[in-house]
């Protein structure tokens, strides 16, 4: 039996910030647990987004998929967002990478 991922936990360094960024950017929801801990679902995967004081320290690449990259790359760097990497192709398609407001790395893809 092969085990699928199942969630999906991140660090913040304010969560509220980190709420409202991918509020904004993405149209995610948020469920609270306390002052230091909110958790997202109903977008592929569940995960969560836990409080930290210390640095975080990127060791998972997260992708996401949307249609249109430009559009999306300029509703992240609207909601405060860093692009790390600038769309570049690839077999398959195209993507770029970038960092929310509290250091999370991700990427973006689209065949497009």
């Amino acid at each position: 039996m092969k085990a699928p991922i199942d969630y999906i936990e991140l660090k913040s360094t304010d969560l509220q910030k980190t709420k409202d960024f991918y509020s904004n950017t993405f149209g995610w929801d948020f469920t609270d647990y306390g002052p230091a801990y909110t958790s997202f679902s109903e977008i592929g995967v569940a995960g969560g987004f836990e409080l930290t004081s210390g640095p975080i320290v990127n060791g998972v690449l997260i992708v996401l998929y949307y249609n249109a990259l430009v559009e999306i790359r300029d509703k992240v760097i609207d909601a405060g967002g860093t692009i790390t990497k600038e769309i570049f192709e690839f077999p398959g398609g195209k993507r770029f990478h970038f960092t929310d407001p509290s250091g999370n790395e991700l990427a973006i893809w689209s065949e497009k």
